[in-house]
């Protein structure tokens, strides 16, 4: 309990110096209005370590004596193949670079990519049936622990040390410190920076008199507003509200972003799906219950075939100009001024996820009022949780590859996380790659040459700095069998809860029972562990 108080103490120290330089700029306390200068976005990002000390890996702390090849030095690796796994939609900017770094050094790289239901079992299987068939495995960190445990990644530390063209105090602290770290030490190298946020359309809301929304209610009353209306011009109804809700896909996560500013309100360390005392999971209560409600209305401003929308069809409908609103990763910043597939360039505002002026009590299950004491981080007394969903992309090294592949892997991916490269790829939509660098919220140049209007990029670079800043940023699971926890056993509880087959009462039941068992037969003792392990709790 002396670590709570500890995370406590130092995410309000700060919160005073973020108010105090925010008083000394001269902004409005309002960040759904605010218009962030280039200076408090670099502060804030440096200043935020979405945690205590002891998040910081030992780049920040004790050096590591292992001397590698800088890799500002150039290399040659003629002869060497290297085999790269990724998502296939990663894999796309991923490929980009790869092509480069071949014709750059002489190495051969062969790609294997997935859909997402498939990126991590074939992860996986490779890994623990020994066959070594992947050098460089670009994931999503919430697969770390799974991968890191047994000893599968490389240990990145010292070779991340060594490489000053990667410029590793350049990428923001929450990617840094939590995406690419485990237990201080680094296993990954970050090429993408993913988290939720709430994409709208500005030139509606601004004909409405609109802000985008504070809360969950204000999400729904203004999907209802919208909803029937004709919002493209072509004389058909069109939607408040477009989310990707298909079966086993992301509905799982899209749900968490609601679900999120309930549960978790004493700042990232306190953790949002289990309790970090008990493992005692928090999946049946009045928050979560508040949560599923919400989830379920949204359906009702919805395109009728809504649970059926994946990733690809619920973008295009928002970017066909037939959605108010929307909640996606970064991608969708970038795809909208993408006049080859958008159909509203430079009408998209993007803000932090809508938050909650109610949040759970732990104690006793119930909601209660945000106060200074229960929501110690809310902005005008909404609590928001912005939700760090997969957490981004990052390359690893297979830990049992020849020296020689490690070396060229290595150089692989520092390649394409350099600012060089990766500040040019945020700005490009196909990529599947969103900002994560400081560089790239200072330097707006980069946004505005690929046709990126000036307030859009206001909008959009403006809603990522409020999100990361965020002391209440929630991680995503990473413990192991977090695809079992999430991927199937609450996707499918979300699925048959929308489509009528269980009641709110017995959803979540069902996801706690089914949760309480996964951990008792991986061991609760051992995923209390993990869990602490992720959220940097000693």
């Amino acid at each position: 309990m002396s670590q709570k108080r500890s995370m406590l103490r130092w995410n309000l120290s700060i919160k005073i110096a973020i108010d105090i330089l925010m008083k000394i700029l001269g902004h409005k306390k309002n960040c759904h209005q605010q218009r962030l200068s280039t200076a408090l976005v670099a502060f804030l990002l440096l200043f935020n370590t979405v945690g205590c000390s002891q998040n910081k890996s030992t780049l920040e702390t004790d050096p590591v004596p292992t001397k590698i090849e800088n890799s500002v030095k150039p290399q040659r690796f003629d002869g060497i193949t290297i085999t790269v796994a990724t998502f296939y939609k990663i894999g796309i900017g991923v490929e980009r670079r790869v092509r480069e770094f071949e014709q750059l050094t002489g190495a051969q790289v062969n790609m294997f990519t997935f859909p997402m239901k498939d990126v991590f079992a074939s992860m996986q299987q490779e890994f623990v049936n020994k066959t070594n068939k992947y050098d460089v495995v670009v994931f999503s960190p919430k697969w770390m622990t799974d991968f890191v445990k047994p000893g599968y990644l490389e240990n990145l530390t010292a070779r991340v040390q060594a490489d000053r063209q990667l410029e590793w105090d350049d990428i923001a602290p929450f990617f840094r410190n939590f995406i690419a770290t485990y237990k201080d030490q680094v296993y990954a190298v970050p090429v993408d920076g993913n988290f939720h946020m709430v994409y709208y359309r500005r030139d509606l809301f601004e004909k409405a008199k609109l802000e985008s929304p504070r809360t969950w209610d204000d999400y729904l009353a203004i999907a209802k507003q919208f909803h029937g209306q004709d919002l493209n011009g072509d004389g058909i109804p069109d939607y408040g509200s477009c989310m990707m809700k298909k079966p086993k896909v992301l509905n799982h996560q899209i749900f968490w972003s609601v679900a999120s500013s309930f549960l978790q309100s004493q700042g990232t360390q306190e953790g949002g799906y289990f309790d970090p005392e008990t493992m005692k999971p928090l999946v049946n209560n009045q928050g979560f219950a508040r949560a599923l409600d919400i989830y379920k209305e949204t359906t009702k401003y919805a395109p009728p075939d809504e649970l059926s929308l994946g990733v690809d069809e619920a973008r295009a409908l928002f970017l066909s100009g037939r959605c108010a609103l929307t909640l996606d990763w970064g991608d969708m910043g970038t795809l909208a001024i993408d006049p080859a597939i958008s159909q509203i360039p430079n009408k998209v505002g993007a803000s932090i996820s809508p938050g909650s002026k109610e949040v759970l009590d732990r104690q006793t299950g119930k909601l209660v009022a945000c106060d200074k004491f229960n929501c110690p981080y809310a902005i005008d007394g909404v609590n928001h949780a912005p939700y760090g969903a997969m957490g981004g992309w990052a390359g690893g090294i297979n830990a049992t590859a020849k020296p020689e592949v490690k070396e060229a892997g290595y150089a692989l991916i520092s390649y394409m996380s350099q600012p060089a490269q990766s500040n040019v790829d945020v700005t490009i939509g196909i990529t599947g790659f969103n900002p994560y660098r400081i560089s790239q919220f200072t330097n707006r140049e980069p946004w505005l040459q690929v046709g990126m209007g000036e307030e859009t990029v206001n909008k959009y670079l403006g809603g990522i700095a409020v999100s990361l800043k965020n002391p209440n940023m929630v991680l995503d699971l990473r413990i192991p069998g977090n695809d079992f926890y999430q991927g199937e056993i609450l996707d499918a509880a979300l699925t048959n809860f929308l489509t009528g087959k269980m009641t709110r009462d017995e959803t979540m039941k069902q996801i706690e029972r089914e949760w309480d068992k996964i951990t008792n037969q991986m061991g609760r003792d051992s995923q209390l562990q993990s869990y602490r392990d992720t959220l940097g709790i000693q």
